[in-house]
Parts: structure tokens; sequence; C-alpha cells
């Protein structure tokens, strides 16, 4: 089994202990917080027969690597998810599901990192797919932002992004870019099938070589003065318009 690792929140924890309690192998929490948040978490802890550890608020963020922990920390082994992006591909053809991947190239800082899990989650993706060489893995901060999505969406660093896009369309995912000077718009596109969309970073965008694999490039329509958003609102807006579609 591989090491341990640092969940912190209520939102990462708590979704840790919905999921899969059995792989918490202790919680740290602060005793001098006694609000009903706090009460209804610990509730559900001793429910899930979960070790508690009261702990001072110094002693989780060390613990956490952050101040951002709200007075809760857990130590828990990972948890298995598809082994690879093969078998999880395998799987919903197998089950006779169009995938929804997200693709990020050049996403390194951890914030947007979680955000856009947190959004993938809630839009029903898949899976992520991000190159190893440019782009954050997962730690505690993109636990934390990520909100338990983490947890639930597939985070895959492959090491070369073109090849792998090149494998997709192998398999009749249709690869979709994003970028500001594409020809059509987000709204234009067919999204009910197998698809997988492609955000860069902001800033430099997708680099030259994924901008070239991909089948087809949208734009999202930019009404005001700024002239490009997020990468993780991005990922929202084209995520969201595929589950519209879908539905």
């Amino acid at each position: 089994m591989s090491s341990p690792k640092v969940l912190f929140g209520f939102h990462a924890v708590g979704v840790r202990l919905k999921t899969a309690p059995q792989s918490i192998i202790e919680i740290y929490y602060e005793p001098t917080r006694r609000d009903q948040r706090m009460r209804q978490f610990l509730e559900r802890a001793k429910e899930a027969g979960v070790r508690l550890i009261e702990a001072d608020g110094l002693r989780i963020a060390k613990l956490s690597g952050s101040h951002g922990h709200q007075g809760v920390a857990a130590r828990v082994h990972p948890v298995e998810q598809a082994a690879s992006l093969d078998d999880l591909l395998d799987r919903l053809e197998a089950e006779g599901q169009a995938p929804l991947l997200l693709v990020l190239d050049g996403v390194t800082d951890p914030h947007n990192l979680g955000a856009c899990l947190r959004v993938a989650d809630g839009a029903g993706a898949h899976a992520v797919i991000a190159p190893k060489d440019h782009a954050c893995g997962i730690n505690a901060t993109v636990a934390k932002v990520a909100s338990g999505a983490a947890e639930t969406v597939p985070y895959f660093m492959v090491t070369n992004l073109a090849r792998t896009l090149g494998e997709l369309k192998e398999r009749n995912i249709w690869v979709i870019g994003t970028s500001d000077d594409a020809p059509r718009t987000l709204y234009q596109a067919d999204l009910k099938g197998p698809v997988a969309l492609v955000l860069g970073a902001e800033g430099p965008g997708m680099r030259q070589l994924t901008r070239k694999t991909c089948d087809e490039l949208v734009g999202i329509p930019m009404q005001g003065a700024v002239e490009s958003l997020n990468v993780s609102v991005a990922s929202g807006v084209c995520l969201y318009e595929a589950l519209r579609q879908r539905q």
C-alpha cells in the first residue's frame, strides 16, 4: 500500500468520511472549536469509528502545511481509483458511456488544479488528464481547494500529452481545444459524444504541439474588457455546456 497522505478542511475530510471511512488512519481536531459544524463533524467521525486526536491549531497547521485547515486534518491511506486511463476508458466503453474528459496543459498552480477538479466532479467528468512535466500533482492544498473532488475524480499525469491525445483519438474521442482565436465558439461544438476538452494555462494557453493535435478549436465568447478567464472558470463553462448538451 502506498504511503499515507494528509487531507485537511471540513470538505476534504468530510468527503473521505462519507466515501471511504475505512481508509482514515486518524483525524486531528482542535478541541477549542465547539461550533455546530465541528460538533456535527465529530459526531459523524465517531459514528464511523474513526480514531480522533485532539491537537492545537499549530500542530494541525504543521501536519497539513497550511493555516487554512479549519481545525481539522486527517492522515489517510490513498483510495484506489482506476489504475490507468486505459482501464477507465475500457470500463466506460463496456458500460456504454460516452467519456467526458478534461485535459489541462500547463496548469501548475495548486489552487487552479483544485478548482478544476471540483468543477470536473460537479459536471460529471470521468477524469482529468495532465502532462507530468508541465503540471501540478495532487497535494494537500489541491485536496483542500477541491473540496473532496481530489478523492472522486481520477487524475492521470501522462508522460507525453500529445501522444495520449493521439491515443484518445484512436478510441474515437473527439479532442476539442480552447483558444482565444478559434474560428467557432464552444456553443457551436457538438459535445454530446465522447469528448476530451483541452485547456491551457492562463497567459500562454496550450502548447503548440497540443494545439496541433486537437481535432477542433473553439473559443469562449468574451463580451467585456478582459481577454480571458481563469482556467478553472473556463473549465466550468466548457464542462457544464457539455453536461447541458448531454442532458
